[in-house]
């Protein structure tokens, strides 16, 4: 039960992520609000380790928490941002959520989890809900989610592996705080260093209004990923990615309240409720 319940609470954490992203990137370039949001996590990070037990250090976790920051949050962050900044937080979010369809594959493959009917139907349900995405209603909408679907897509793959590999990492090191705090800082110094190779395609443009919506996303972020890495300590792969998985909901509920530009037709809102299904057949065995 813990285990659900943090999965719930990063649900939460990442879809209220995605609407403050979406503010964000009225202000400042998914890159400049990528530099921000992940290194303001880092710090929170490093100001709290003193506080708790980063004991039985393991170089071998350590070294795979490491690998998982090379992309994990930095290059997820980034797709994600540029994603919502061309799709919207709605199909952005919802297109995220298949990140189950390849770690449940992937922790059968790799975790040696039990993988059966339930999952493989569940998986089918939320591929379906995915297509619907690509021509949701509205005008012009055809058009502008099938030039930028590939960023949402990889972002899920990415965010699968990451999951699964931090699974590995956990356990031969079964810290949280210390996969959260090693990842995000390998992934602050990629975002920093990647683009000062070529710092004349990639300025950084900083207000102040964007660099506090950034901030707060990546508090939010932050959040959401220690609450994940807590749930994926003791539960599997196979039951954390689900749950993970409904932060939708959180960025529907919040979108319609907040962002009332966004455009909720029926077949966006079928994507929506299909993903979200198949999400709950995955949970039903629980």
């Amino acid at each position: 039960m813990q285990s659900i319940a943090c999965a719930v609470m990063a649900a939460a954490f990442f879809g209220t992520a995605l609407v403050t992203t979406h503010s964000g990137l009225r202000h400042m370039d998914a890159l400049s609000g990528a530099r921000v949001s992940i290194p303001t996590a880092t710090v929170l990070f490093w100001l709290a380790a003193p506080l708790l037990d980063l004991s039985g250090w393991q170089v071998a976790a350590a070294g795979i928490f490491a690998l998982v920051g090379i992309f994990f949050p930095a290059a997820v962050t980034l797709l994600t941002f540029l994603a919502n900044q061309r799709l919207g937080p709605t199909i952005a979010g919802t297109i995220g959520s298949t990140a189950p369809l390849f770690a449940v594959f992937g922790a059968a493959l790799f975790l040696s989890e039990p993988l059966g009917a339930r999952e493989l139907i569940a998986t089918s349900i939320i591929v379906l809900g995915s297509m619907l995405l690509t021509r949701p209603d509205g005008a012009g909408a055809g058009v502008r989610p099938r030039t930028a679907l590939w960023l949402p897509w990889s972002a899920a793959v990415l965010r699968a592996l990451a999951q699964i590999l931090s699974k590995a990492g956990l356990a031969l090191w079964p810290n949280p705080f210390a996969a959260a705090l090693v990842g995000y800082s390998v992934s602050a110094a990629a975002v920093w260093a990647a683009p000062a190779l070529d710092p004349r395609r990639n300025p950084f443009a900083c207000n102040r209004n964007g660099a506090v919506w950034f901030a707060l996303t990546g508090a939010l972020n932050g959040a959401a990923v220690l609450l994940m890495y807590y749930a994926l300590n003791t539960g599997p792969v196979t039951i954390v990615s689900p749950i993970v998985a409904t932060y939708p909901l959180f960025t529907l509920a919040l979108s319609a309240l907040a962002m009332r530009e966004e455009r909720f037709g029926r077949r966006l809102l079928g994507g929506v409720a299909l993903t979200v299904a198949g999400v709950a057949v995955l949970l039903a065995r629980w």
